[in-house]
């Protein structure tokens, strides 16, 4: 099989997992940039390798809730995608998540078929260390927070150095250029805040789930924020 019939395996693949409903041949062939009779002959090469894909001709095809896509089928595109983001992970996130990123990537490699491998490994997209102010809060700490739906007690400061005590429900965590940036419900304040681990100090996880789903308070969130899902 040719790379280039590899991507467009791909992107088959892909489009379908847009659909929920079985869609016409010729809405895949148009979205492929192929002909009906090449889309049909990619369809039963994606069967015969295992793919669930239903359907038939005339009626439409849907692909299996649950399929995945084998993790060697990338483009080039995809593969820098990768290595820029698992750079950009590694650092600037916190270590744990720092070295996750890196074990993924090492994941991705072992699979990758050599031609692929080599394009990963050779990629020449870099990424500088940024550089920010020291910090108490430990953010493994408050993402196991967030995965939990649990409460966070702290310290924090504002841009004149004086500290109040917050009790929050977060539900988010940013990663910007030269600060993270925790997104909670305050109880102090009754409204969503916006807090700089930089500025957090004695922070202690309560233990204590909050009362509402961190999803619903994202959604919340970004309705309040005028953000499209």
């Amino acid at each position: 099989m040719t790379v280039a019939r590899s991507e467009r395996l791909l992107t088959l693949l892909q489009v379908l997992r847009r659909y929920r409903r079985p869609v016409s041949g010729a809405t895949l062939a148009a979205e492929t940039g192929v002909s009906l009779r090449t889309l049909y002959r990619d369809i039963a090469s994606l069967q015969a390798q295992g793919a669930g894909i239903e359907g038939e001709a005339g009626l439409g095809y849907v692909l299996k809730p649950g399929f995945m896509l084998p993790p060697m089928m990338f483009s080039e595109e995809e593969i820098e995608a990768l290595v820029l983001g698992s750079r950009w992970v590694a650092t600037s996130a916190d270590p744990r998540l720092a070295a996750g990123a890196i074990d993924a990537l090492a994941k991705i490699a072992a699979v990758l078929p050599p031609e692929l491998k080599r394009d990963l490994d050779g990629s020449t997209l870099l990424v500088a260390a940024p550089r920010r102010d020291a910090e108490e809060a430990d953010l493994g700490s408050l993402r196991k927070a967030i995965r939990a739906e649990q409460m966070l007690e702290f310290g924090y400061r504002d841009r004149e150095g004086a500290e109040t005590r917050r009790v929050v429900w977060p539900f988010a965590l940013g990663f910007f250029e030269n600060v993270r940036v925790l997104v909670a419900w305050c109880e102090l304040r009754k409204d969503f805040r916006h807090f700089r681990t930089d500025r957090m100090t004695s922070v202690t996880v309560t233990g204590q789930r909050y009362p509402q789903r961190r999803h619903a308070l994202l959604s919340r969130w970004r309705s309040s924020q005028g953000i499209v899902p």
